[in-house]
């Protein structure tokens, strides 16, 4: 399997992800909130790039979700936060989320074949859907604002150091970038709040008074679940077309 790691939005080309599957990742917060939602009982999330869209989507009983860089927008039901995105707030309901990086990097991947939403919360069950859908993958990190944030690239690596265990050294072929974040992954999987804390989100969001969510978001396989994007909306993808251990 050939896996391409892509460093942000900005360097993201559409027509690379055709027949592929491409997991995005934005582990500060969108795909964590995302992940976070689902496995809480929301019915679906609709993920769009901007705010109208967002309103022109809504429909009696749904929830508006997102933020503008890391405020909730006004008038919206919830922010970006996973911690709002309890049981008690979200089971049953569809959500309309939009943020300023993660659904724009579900948007841009419109092409692929599969699209994933991957964060450290989910990184093994992420591989394991990557090799059970038998094409070759992109992790494309949303990054922020079109420049590299350190712990999307952190779950890159972690996500290929899975797919090697998964598949054996020798069946993965990645580019340098893809290396050398999984060169990154290795050397702080036993300190990941620590590397993630002293990255530039990292900083800003314990600024931000996010300290909370910043733990909850380095915690990896924690969940065994995947959003995939069937036409517009974000589910779960089912257990039985995955693997038991799923």
């Amino acid at each position: 399997m050939h896996i391409e790691v892509v460093a942000n939005i900005g360097e993201a080309r559409s027509d690379d992800f055709l027949h592929k599957t491409v997991i995005v990742v934005d582990v500060l917060r969108a795909t964590s909130t995302i992940i976070t939602a689902l496995i809480n009982g929301c019915k679906g999330i609709i993920p769009v790039e901007t705010v109208l869209k967002a309103k022109e989507q809504y429909q009696e009983g749904d929830l508006l979700g997102g933020e503008r860089f890391c405020k909730k927008i006004p008038g919206f039901d919830l922010g970006n936060s996973p911690a709002e995105y309890t049981w008690e707030s979200v089971h049953g309901k569809r959500i309309i989320l939009t943020t300023t990086n993660g659904t724009r990097g579900i948007q841009k991947a419109m092409k692929a074949d599969h699209i994933l939403a991957g964060a450290l919360l989910n990184s093994r069950a992420c591989a394991q859907a990557a090799v059970d859908l038998k094409r070759d993958t992109v992790i494309l990190c949303a990054g922020t604002q079109d420049v590299f944030s350190l712990e999307d690239g952190l779950c890159a690596g972690l996500i290929l150091e899975e797919l090697a265990n998964e598949l054996g050294e020798r069946n993965i072929l990645t580019n340098d970038f893809g290396l050398a974040m999984r060169g990154c992954y290795l050397q702080t999987k036993d300190t990941l709040y620590e590397a993630i804390l002293a990255s530039a989100n990292g900083k800003k969001m314990s600024k931000s008074g996010f300290h909370d969510d910043l733990i909850q978001c380095s915690r990896p396989n924690v969940a065994n679940r995947v959003p995939i994007l069937e036409r517009d909306q974000l589910v779960l993808l089912p257990q039985s077309l995955t693997r038991s251990a799923f």
